[in-house]
């Protein structure tokens, strides 16, 4: 179960070199795609801040629409990664933008809605109840959720995770904390589970 985990993060180590690569080799990175009518660039520049710099140009930029969290799309990217600002919007801190697959926007719709509920107690058991009952979006097996956030953009720190649904010590082989200095994961067994790199 070991090599399945090893598996996963050779995977992105792979990938993430190879996107790198891309534009070194032959032709130059395609142009970013047109922003959409009406958007803004500074809006689209401030949320790709959070993706990784191989991925930027062609990632696709949302604008949350706090009132029933929709989104209008700013720039449509062609990568799979989508970014936004969620800058002072409920629940989020003052500087805070994330970056993650197409494939998880439900998941980050539910999040952001969850979030806005300013009693940490009432938050948590929507939160709960939603597991349990499962309507709870599942996040995509292997796929990272990039932040950057902080009180402001200066002082703003990085932090990631690679969401793993449903994994435990017992299907991946690794550990449920962080005690030994290994990858681990954290709330294992759950739809939030996900791997924690120590240091990061």
């Amino acid at each position: 179960m070991k090599r399945i985990a090893l598996c996963i993060v050779g995977v992105m180590a792979v990938s993430i070199g190879v996107s790198a690569q891309g534009g070194r080799r032959g032709a130059p990175p395609p142009p970013p795609p047109q922003l959409e009518p009406g958007a803004s660039q500074a809006d689209v520049d401030k949320a790709l801040l959070g993706a990784p710099a191989q991925l930027r140009g062609q990632a696709t930029v949302i604008k949350w629409k706090p009132a029933d969290w929709t989104y209008d799309t700013l720039r449509k990217g062609t990568n799979q990664l989508v970014c936004f600002d969620k800058s002072g919007l409920p629940g989020q801190q003052a500087f805070s933008i994330e970056c993650t697959r197409e494939a998880n926007m439900e998941r980050a719709k539910q999040n952001m809605r969850f979030e806005s509920e300013p009693d940490r107690a009432k938050r948590q058991a929507a939160i709960d109840a939603a597991e349990k009952d499962g309507t709870r979006a599942k996040p995509e097996f292997g796929s990272v959720w990039y932040h950057l956030m902080g009180a402001d953009q200066a002082t703003a720190g990085t932090h990631f995770t690679i969401a793993v649904p449903g994994a435990t010590a017992a299907s991946l082989g690794l550990p449920d904390n962080g005690r030994d200095g290994r990858v681990w994961i954290m709330n294992a067994g759950t739809s939030t589970a996900h791997l924690m790199i120590p240091g990061e």
